[in-house]
């Protein structure tokens, strides 16, 4: 292995959401739900960890906050949210335009805002080693 690929790679996949981020689009969104969660970090009262799997949640009618895994299984959570039956679903998910979950269920599909510079979540030190963006899947997309 390399310097460069060295940089470019995460050695974890739980990313805690900064609070004053979640705040912010709480303000915006009012959520009733967090998909991927633990009984130690989740945000909103009604949540989902590995144990209840989110992915198959009944999110009718729901305004859901997902800040998934940013393993293997983002592209299912991604999945989840754009075709899931909530009103509303927001992501914070690494700015990885070039995967196939980008494409299939993001670009054209989505509001996409790319957030500036790189987050410095929850409990750790340093800031991420990559991009982040939140995406917003609407119901009604009037």
């Amino acid at each position: 292995m390399n310097a460069d690929s060295v940089h470019f790679m995460s050695t974890r996949d739980d990313w805690r959401t900064p609070p004053e981020l979640f705040k912010q689009l709480d303000d915006e969104f009012h959520f009733t739900v967090d998909l991927c969660a633990d009984d130690d970090n989740h945000l909103v009262d009604k949540y989902y960890t590995v144990e209840n799997d989110g992915l198959k949640a009944d999110l009718t009618g729901e305004v859901v906050f997902c800040n998934p895994p940013y393993g293997r299984k983002i592209g299912g959570f991604v999945k989840k949210c754009a075709e899931g039956g909530e009103d509303v679903g927001v992501m914070l998910v690494p700015a990885r335009t070039d995967t196939r979950w980008f494409h299939d269920y993001i670009y054209g599909k989505a509001e996409i805002r790319f957030i500036k510079g790189r987050l410095k979540f929850s409990g750790s030190k340093d800031s991420a080693p990559f991009p982040s963006m939140i995406v917003v899947f609407r119901k009604d997309k009037t």
